[in-house]
């Protein structure tokens, strides 16, 4: 006869089952209450550095030295003068003629010279009371001269060019602007006011 294990018996255990080693469990961190402080001090330090550099790259840009823009009438005449150079190539010397009497005109007055034909600036110039009468009169004819060399292959000789470099000249010193006139007891940076402050 075989016995049969009732279905509802519980397993032994034995010594040796109990006995089984297990690994040791980590430690658990336990929080400092110091860390969030020295965070927050660490964060409060990078701020204050970066805010003392920002104050000292400003202080720096502020000293720099700031350079005083040209004022129109003296780029103009630096231009005009190196054109002289180029008394031997009518084309080029007209050209770097006409057009700084144009930039020159733009700067000093904000009249939109450089873009438009002879015809249309000398039109809308007749419209303004920028130049007198016999300055818009001698600037029309010095550009006419000057496209009659750039556009109709016409060659002047050098006297012809230098009487277009004396217009052109004349036309600048002429519109210039007037430096304000010298006070007793005025020291010398307040007389060194740029003239384009005085358009």
């Amino acid at each position: 006869m075989i016995k049969v294990a009732p279905t509802n018996a519980v397993p032994r255990l034995t010594a040796s089952d109990t006995n089984v080693l297990r690994d040791i469990k980590p430690p658990l961190e336990i929080p400092s209450g110091w860390a969030w402080l020295w965070w927050t001090l660490a964060a409060l330090a990078s701020a204050a550095a970066l805010y003392v550099a920002w104050k000292f790259w400003r202080t720096r840009r502020s000293q720099a030295a700031v350079v005083p823009p040209v004022p129109a009438h003296v780029r103009a005449k630096q231009k005009l003068q190196e054109a002289l150079a180029m008394l031997g190539q009518p084309r080029e010397f007209c050209i770097l003629v006409s057009d700084t009497i144009r930039w020159y005109l733009e700067e000093r007055f904000d009249f939109h010279a450089p873009e438009r034909t002879t015809e249309e600036f000398l039109y809308e110039l007749q419209g303004t009371e920028l130049l007198t009468r016999d300055q818009k009169e001698s600037l029309g004819e010095f550009l006419k001269r000057c496209d009659l060399v750039k556009f109709a292959r016409y060659e002047p000789r050098e006297p012809e060019l230098r009487d277009l470099h004396g217009a052109a000249l004349r036309l600048v010193e002429e519109t210039e602007p007037v430096p304000p006139p010298m006070v007793a007891g005025t020291s010398d940076s307040a007389l060194r006011t740029p003239h384009s402050a005085l358009k």
